[in-house]
């Protein structure tokens, strides 16, 4: 490969141009949850057309009339079911048909299953059936939509894949950190679940990375530590104590990273598992 040859393939966009996601189709799943709300006002923020996609529709339409968006901007609502291939395959039909493509795909959805009380029981105790209904969407489900919204890319000529993963993917939860914190008022824990399931959304993201390469796909995976979200003053200040920077995060404190991961200014970046935790990993 000549010089010529050589810079065609390299990104030439003026610095002030590299964030932007102007007429971009993004794809967020899970996008009428905590931080799927965030992402989406902030990739509208940057030019994208989004297509917030949660099983929950009616929550989906509210967060879609929320959004703050130019009148050439488009976003809409889908709802669709993750752990079902069927309502996957739909899903991606859908917003081809309304939004002609998909160039980046946040997939974010993550479940606590149908129990509050059976996700947080004891490691001892834990139920199969909780354990499979937990991992049906945290993992099962990002396969089947990566497997969907991966194959369209390919017809496409590439994409951007950002999976949203976990601090306790990374590293193990401190248990002493739950003794007497609440979550909403109830105590809570981290089971073990929502570890091996984090972990597998790294281990998933890197195999993808590799094996999508040559299409041109990038896949990262966007780590969050902490993030403040109705947890008591327990909590707060035992998970603040390990953590370097002193505090909890904010959903908004993932922007930053998750428009990186989907723009050109990260176009020879893939199979990355970027850690936005205040330095907690780092101890």
């Amino acid at each position: 490969m000549d010089d010529d040859e050589r810079s065609k393939t390299v990104n030439t966009k003026k610095s002030s141009e590299l964030f932007s996601l102007a007429n971009k189709v993004v794809v967020v799943t899970g996008g009428a949850g905590l931080l799927g709300q965030v992402f989406c006002q902030a990739l509208v923020d940057v030019g994208a057309h989004v297509a917030i996609v949660d099983l929950d529709l009616a929550s989906a339409e509210t967060v879609a009339k929320r959004i703050n968006k130019s009148d050439a901007q488009r976003v809409i609502a889908v709802g669709s079911d993750i752990t079902s291939p069927e309502s996957v395959t739909q899903m991606v039909a859908n917003v081809v048909k309304q939004l002609g493509r998909i160039d980046v795909l946040v997939n974010n959805a993550a479940s606590k299953g149908s129990s509050l009380d059976a996700f947080f029981e004891s490691f001892e105790d834990y139920s199969l059936k909780t354990w499979r209904e937990v991992m049906s969407v945290n993992i099962d489900g990002l396969f089947l939509v990566a497997q969907a919204v991966g194959k369209q890319m390919k017809k496409q000529g590439g994409g951007s894949i950002i999976q949203t993963s976990s601090i306790y993917g990374v590293v193990a939860p401190d248990q002493r950190i739950y003794e007497g914190s609440e979550y909403n008022g109830r105590p809570i824990n981290t089971p073990a679940v929502y570890s091996a399931s984090k972990s597998a959304v790294n281990g998933l993201t890197n195999y993808l990375a590799t094996y999508w390469a040559s299409s041109k796909i990038r896949v990262n995976s966007l780590t969050p530590g902490g993030i403040a979200s109705g947890q008591n003053s327990e909590f707060n200040k035992k998970y603040s104590n390990r953590v370097p920077l002193g505090r909890m995060g904010e959903a908004t404190e993932l922007v930053g990273a998750l428009i990186y991961l989907a723009s050109d200014a990260s176009s020879y970046v893939t199979g990355q598992n970027l850690i936005v935790d205040g330095g907690l990993s780092a101890w």
